[in-house]
């Protein structure tokens, strides 16, 4: 059995995000599409002969305290529910920018789950491994199935996984400044006061298979409230739109917004034309 495991923790978008109503405990449900992409963090997990122990390193991102990381609690995680055998090093390489509407932290964490578990020999069952995940966190459980495209609900943690979209090259646009989850769905919460429930949507998985009919389903319900607060991000917005994407879209909470083009050259052009004006671009693909 190996005594170290290298997983690659990608990155995600969401396609479209619809926030549902507020729940008793606070949380809020969800209808989002999933898609993941090119651009990865590098988990390297490696055995160590102290039981329980848990260590982690960070390369290309300060994260605070390493006991309060994702990564760290899946490998606690797994560890408990295995009998604390032994312990894990796990040595963390961040490119995700953090933060930021990508699901950086849920990848490592769901590549950490898969990473310890095979250094247990998989001792953990899938379904296990699953709620494992789900526990965490709302997107972990998407970057665990490696799905490349799924219809996510609930709270993110049910998942309907989708053929792939054909690949397209895409650009992310990370502005300067951040936005709170927390204050995200607060703001929601505050515009939505005395509105109308949300009306009924019919998805067709014929019209997920294509970029062209996710373009019109496209849309994201945190980016009016973000954009009316936060002028850095619906300026990069109005910047990356005039670049003439497919699809031009923010991902989750933000404040990272992402763009989805026809060919290479188009991206290229784009990512020209955007320099670094509106904050750090960076070039992937999806699908």
């Amino acid at each position: 059995m190996s005594d170290s495991v290298v997983h690659d923790a990608h990155a995600k978008v969401n396609l479209f995000l619809r926030v549902l109503a507020a729940e008793t405990g606070g949380y809020h449900g969800i209808e989002t599409l999933f898609c993941r992409i090119g651009l990865a963090d590098r988990i390297e997990v490696r055995r160590l002969d102290e039981p329980g122990r848990v260590t982690l390193e960070v390369r290309g991102a300060e994260l605070g305290d390493p006991k309060q990381n994702l990564a760290y609690r899946a490998a606690e995680a797994v560890l408990d529910a295995t009998g604390k055998r032994f312990g894990v090093a796990i040595e963390l390489e961040k490119k995700i920018p953090v933060a930021a509407g990508l699901g950086g932290g849920s990848a490592d964490a769901a590549a950490t789950l898969a990473a310890v578990n095979q250094l247990t020999g998989n001792a953990v069952p899938r379904a296990e491994l699953v709620h494992l995940a789900s526990r965490l966190g709302a997107d972990v459980p998407f970057a665990l199935s490696e799905a490349p495209l799924a219809l996510g609900w609930g709270h993110g943690e049910r998942l309907l996984r989708l053929p792939p979209l054909p690949k397209a090259p895409g650009l992310l646009l990370v502005p300067p400044v951040g936005v709170a989850t927390a204050d995200a769905y607060r703001w929601i919460d505050a515009a939505r006061e005395g509105a109308s429930p949300r009306g009924a949507v019919t998805y067709d998985l014929d019209v997920l298979s294509r970029w062209s009919d996710i373009a019109r389903l496209a849309g994201n319900d945190f980016e009016s409230v973000i954009f009316a607060r936060t002028p850095a991000v619906r300026e990069g917005f109005d910047a990356l739109a005039r670049t003439q994407p497919m699809l031009c879209r923010m991902s989750g909470s933000g404040s990272t917004l992402f763009a989805v083009y026809r060919s290479a050259r188009d991206r290229d052009d784009a990512q020209s034309m955007l320099g670094k004006k509106h904050g750090r671009v960076i070039a992937t693909e999806l699908g």
